[in-house]
């Protein structure tokens, strides 16, 4: 290449095509100082995110870079590992081992995204979930691999989105890598079609790795951008995690406060914002890897998570380049020849390896020959397909960037959905999980007969296994359409059997929720009949009451309080209340409570006894003692919410112990490591799940009768 003089940018000679950024250029010499200035810029670019900026100049050099053939053994790895996790999935997360009390109850709700999803019947549903066990055989295994994807990932979105209580971050993400790899050559590497076609490629175009690699580092990188705030740096949202026997080694150091604070939510905020930055830097790499391994393994001890944290540690290696695996095999024959000098005569050794040497050289001078031939037959061609190639490479590209755009605009886009909105502004698509925890104390489902006047107190989880229904209005909405269905459907088979006297009545629902240590308190306004409230997507619910975040200023207070009151005795406890200006809160006290006491932290409250006629005002710090089996009425009254606890005592506890001596509570300690009794668990759930799958065979095939488990209720 000749230098050419230039006043601000590279110019490449006529003959020498203009993406071609790593090869050498030539500058003149009296222009040192801008080359010198533009290598600089290069050499710490590449310093900092691994990547060479020259692939990055031009949407023709970013396309050929997204498109370069590599090695696709590392993602071969990945399709095993991540296709053994999901056939584990499938009998647990995805409800495999439980298929008969999910579907064989035909009157059970469910809570599709869309409303025309509905569920099949139990056999059918087996049908489904034997084509997704396959399909997930056939990604582990690389059988017909564009066919197993779409066996695993049609029917796998479609019980995902069936039921919306069910969702998690990690589910989704299984999903989203699926439908990935459908588009990738992962079968390219140790698998049954490289086996039946030795002709395949070993290479495939980068972006296969790029779109996982990017997946993941969305993942980590949002999860730690939503516990940047103040209600997870506080402490809030996990408690008493440093309980678990995985903290010990910081139990040296640290106090039980601190390791939930410094360790649980400092740390697992820097570790998700940064973690994914420091896998891709090349300079960081192998220091945080075992710190991310460390994380993953200590997440599948504490939360009950399914196949997430093997799953992220199945990428992992995805980070240390694409030919991996080869030369791990080759180290393992090294050591396997070290092993064979040792114990084996010598000359015999080395008399193998020259027969294996001699082989492999008439083999690659077979493929030299083989390649030749290909190439000289196809060179006439080549050109071509290249200009055809390059085409349709632009375009993929452009579908690569719009998938990536989508994932970094869907977790900030519930400004547009906001009927799916809680109390924290993020449901659904967000990567913020485990950045809040419930507390459910009160569920009620109040059935009014506007016939007769009656009122009826239905059995809150009679129709659903799930509970999230009870802090999102959009499955709130969706319960109470799918109990008036259920109870239409009883009236109109036997009015005389139901306990509605005509088919107009109301439905109410009274849910009081704790969210991050805050006092617990109301969800929905009791005041709505939801069979005839409105819903959409798009709007604000309006009888989704808000967050009384203006108590927040409480909560050291109330964990302080909390401390104090447990440390009393065992069988002592205490419930924190908070409720809105006009609302009064109806509550019958239970016989088994004694030292039963109100007191008032904020606000003004009226206390009304159903066994007395006169009204009590209770002001801040005033306190009340009230009687066992009572019913009460606690109306907030003023313009301000109010808060207030009850303290008491539990007798049935108090007699157990007294029946059973001292060892009536003592349990036997769990294991700290129960990895034999998880691996038993896993086993029987999947033998549950095989017998599931053959009984809705055998029942479409012969007409034999499936057994049925009776679902437990709440």
């Amino acid at each position: 290449m000749t230098a050419t003089k230039r006043p601000s940018t590279t110019k490449y000679s006529e003959d020498q095509p203009a993406n071609n950024v790593d090869d050498e250029e030539e500058y003149s010499e009296d222009e040192p100082d801008e080359p010198i200035l533009e290598d600089t810029h290069h050499f710490f670019f590449h310093l900092f995110t691994g990547y060479k900026i020259d692939h990055f100049n031009s949407y023709t050099n970013f396309t050929n870079w997204m498109h370069r053939p590599v090695d696709a053994a590392a993602l071969g790895v990945f399709r095993m590992l991540y296709g053994m996790a999901m056939c584990i999935d499938i009998a647990e997360e995805r409800g495999g081992s439980q298929m008969d009390t999910r579907y064989g109850e035909p009157r059970l709700c469910h809570f599709p995204l869309f409303s025309g999803i509905t569920a099949f019947s139990l056999p059918v549903m087996g049908c489904v979930y034997l084509v997704m066990w396959l399909g997930a055989i056939g990604i582990m295994l690389g059988y017909r691999f564009r066919l197993s994807c779409l066996a695993y990932i049609v029917p796998y979105w479609y019980i995902y989105l069936l039921d919306k209580p069910a969702w998690n971050n990690h589910s989704y993400l299984f999903g989203l890598v699926g439908t990935m790899l459908l588009f990738s050559d992962a079968n390219r590497y140790c698998s049954l079609d490289k086996y039946l076609q030795p002709n395949m490629s070993d290479t495939v175009p980068y972006w296969n790795y790029f779109l996982i690699k990017f997946q993941f580092f969305v993942l980590y990188f949002y999860a730690g951008l939503k516990k940047l705030t103040a209600e997870w740096l506080s402490g809030y949202a996990m408690a008493n995690l440093s309980e678990h026997w995985v903290f010990t080694p910081f139990r040296i150091l640290l106090s039980g406060k601190m390791i939930d604070l410094l360790v649980v939510h400092w740390f697992t905020a820097f570790f998700d914002f940064t973690i994914a930055i420091l896998m891709t830097w090349e300079i960081t790499r192998l220091l945080v890897t075992p710190i991310m391994i460390a994380f993953h393994l200590m997440n599948s001890r504490l939360f009950v998570i399914g196949m997430f944290p093997w799953v992220c540690l199945a990428e992992v290696p995805l980070f240390f380049g694409f030919s991996w695996p080869p030369k791990l095999d080759s180290i393992l024959k090294s050591l396997k020849y070290f092993v064979n000098l040792i114990t084996d005569d010598i000359a015999k050794v080395v008399q193998q390896r020259n027969a294996e040497e001699n082989y492999e050289n008439q083999i690659n001078a077979s493929a030299d020959v083989t390649t030749a031939s290909t190439e000289s037959t196809n060179s006439n061609s080549n050109h071509q397909d290249t200009k055809i190639g390059t085409i349709g490479a632009k375009v993929r590209t452009a579908l690569i960037l719009f998938y990536c755009a989508l994932q970094l605009f869907l977790p900030y886009s519930h400004f547009i959905t906001k009927g799916y909105n809680n109390w924290t502004g993020l449901y659904g698509y967000s990567w913020n999980m485990m950045v809040h925890s419930y507390d459910t104390s009160i569920t009620v489902v109040k059935l009014v007969d506007n016939a007769s006047g009656e009122v009826h107190y239905l059995d809150p989880y009679a129709f659903t296994q799930y509970d999230r229904w009870t802090k999102h209005a959009d499955m709130a909405y969706q319960y109470a359409k799918c109990i008036e269905s259920n109870l239409l459907e009883d009236y109109a088979r036997d009015p005389k059997a139901s306990p509605l006297t005509s088919t107009n009545f109301s439905l109410y629902m009274e849910v009081w929720c704790s969210m991050n240590g805050r006092a617990h308190q109301r969800v929905y306004d009791t005041s709505v009949d939801l069979l005839k409230a409105e819903w959409s997507p798009f709007k604000q619910t309006s009888w989704t009451l808000p967050l009384l975040s203006e108590l927040d200023y409480l909560r050291p207070k109330l964990k302080a309080m909390e401390s104090d009151v447990l440390a009393w005795s065992n069988y002592t406890d205490v419930i924190f209340i908070a409720d809105f200006p006009g609302m009064t809160l109806d509550n019958q006290l239970s016989e088994d409570l004694t030292n039963v006491t109100l007191t008032i932290l904020a606000g003004n409250v009226r206390y009304k006894s159903d066994d007395e006629d006169q009204d009590y005002f209770l002001t801040a710090g005033k306190s009340f003692v009230l009687s066992s089996g009572e019913t009460h009425h606690i109306t907030t009254i003023g313009q301000n919410p109010s808060a207030y606890f009850f303290t008491y005592t539990n007798k049935t506890m108090i007699a157990e112990a007294s029946r059973g001596g001292q060892n009536a509570n003592q349990k036997s300690p769990p294991l700290l490591l129960p990895v034999w009794s998880e691996f038993e668990n896993r086993v029987k759930n999947y033998k549950v799940f095989l017998q599931h799958m053959a009984n809705c065979l055998l029942y479409l095939l012969y007409d034999v009768p499936i057994p049925m488990e009776v679902r437990e209720r709440n």
